[in-house]
């Protein structure tokens, strides 16, 4: 008896340009029972699983799926070996090219140019790793819940900062009012200021200065310890309007609220649930950047794309208008991602 998930679906070469010669429309298909297409232009013929992670694997593609989804959601892989009777190296390996192609579609569907962002918020975490400690920086939208960018790096820096604002920025749909949320690390105020800026030139000689978005707010929220126990937390504003602030907060939460770094924390809560490594006192520890970006990406990306977020009734992509309804995890490994995307316009999936 095959299982639900067990089951292949159909197979649709209108939705499948040859990775040979790059036609569409001249799409069929060479072998059901194979999964294969041809193309009629070139007369080549191609797997379905050409150019997604699922290509050239010698297991059933539901078995990668099904390990690939219980990965996303924080199950260890020693209990997948111990339920599937996989090698460790193997698990490992699909979850280097599953975060691998996660980075990619981050890049092409949330990081192109089409998001309103609104409220910003960004938050480092401590990782430990066989290695050492490294830190891993986030930031997302607040109204969509949408989780933008991460890096990882042994240091907790500028530059670490600067590659996930350049992200953020690049995902930003045009000028448009912001506000940023971010906890007392006093690099965030320079790199933000730095990348939601632009270039003015007067035509007079030196280099052209950069000036601010005109609605653009920052704001900081510094917790005060005593040893381990919270005494007080300040809230900041380093630039831009209170007032205005104040309506970005009650826009994007949709309600009156304070300035707070509420959700980058949930989304951390998240990431520490289905992430092993990050759990507190684990012996489940990271192997290294490489690695823990890979899982970053895996479960970020499957929690935008095939989470539905309880406040929203939808998942974060959806509620940021990228996608018109909810991924399965299949569906998401066998998307391929275009190299240069030509328009700023809200993408739908496909298989």
């Amino acid at each position: 008896m095959k299982l639900p998930f067990m089951e292949q679906p159909s197979l649709h070469p209108e939705l499948v340009a040859c990775p040979h010669c790059q036609q569409t429309g001249r799409i069929g298909i060479h072998s059901r029972a194979e999964r294969r297409f041809i193309c009629h232009a070139c007369q080549r013929t191609f797997a379905e699983t050409h150019g997604t992670p699922l290509h050239d694997l010698k297991y059933p593609v539901w078995v990668v799926v099904l390990v690939l989804t219980l990965l996303a959601h924080g199950c260890p892989v020693v209990v997948i070996v111990a339920a599937f009777l996989l090698d460790e190296r193997t698990i490992r390996a699909w979850q280097s090219k599953a975060g691998t192609h996660a980075e990619q579609v981050q890049a092409a569907v949330v990081c192109n140019g089409g998001v309103e962002l609104g409220q910003v918020q960004a938050d480092e975490l401590c990782v430990n790793t066989q290695h050492g400690k490294v830190w891993m920086a986030t930031a997302m939208s607040v109204f969509a819940r949408l989780f933008l960018w991460g890096e990882v790096s042994a240091q907790r820096d500028t530059p670490l900062l600067d590659k996930v604002f350049a992200k953020v920025r690049r995902a930003a749909k045009g000028v448009q009012p912001v506000l940023v949320a971010v906890d007392g690390l006093a690099a965030y105020p320079k790199v933000i200021l730095r990348h939601f800026s632009d270039i003015v030139r007067s035509g007079q000689v030196g280099r052209p200065p950069r000036v601010p978005w005109s609605d653009l707010h920052i704001v900081q929220v510094v917790k005060q310890h005593s040893g381990r126990l919270l005494t007080g937390i300040e809230r900041r504003v380093i630039h831009g309007c209170r007032q205005r602030v104040d309506e970005l907060i009650a826009l994007s939460q949709c309600q009156l609220g304070r300035i707070n770094t509420a959700f980058i924390e949930r989304l951390s809560a998240t990431f520490r649930a289905r992430l092993p490594a990050l759990a507190r006192r684990t012996r489940n520890l990271a192997q290294g950047c490489t690695r823990l970006r890979h899982e970053m990406f895996w479960s970020g990306t499957v929690y935008n794309f095939c989470t539905i977020h309880s406040t929203l009734g939808a998942t974060p992509t959806m509620a940021a208008d990228l996608t018109d309804h909810v991924w399965s995890v299949r569906e998401l490994l066998f998307f391929r991602p275009p190299a240069q995307k030509p328009a700023v316009q809200p993408l739908h999936a496909v298989v």
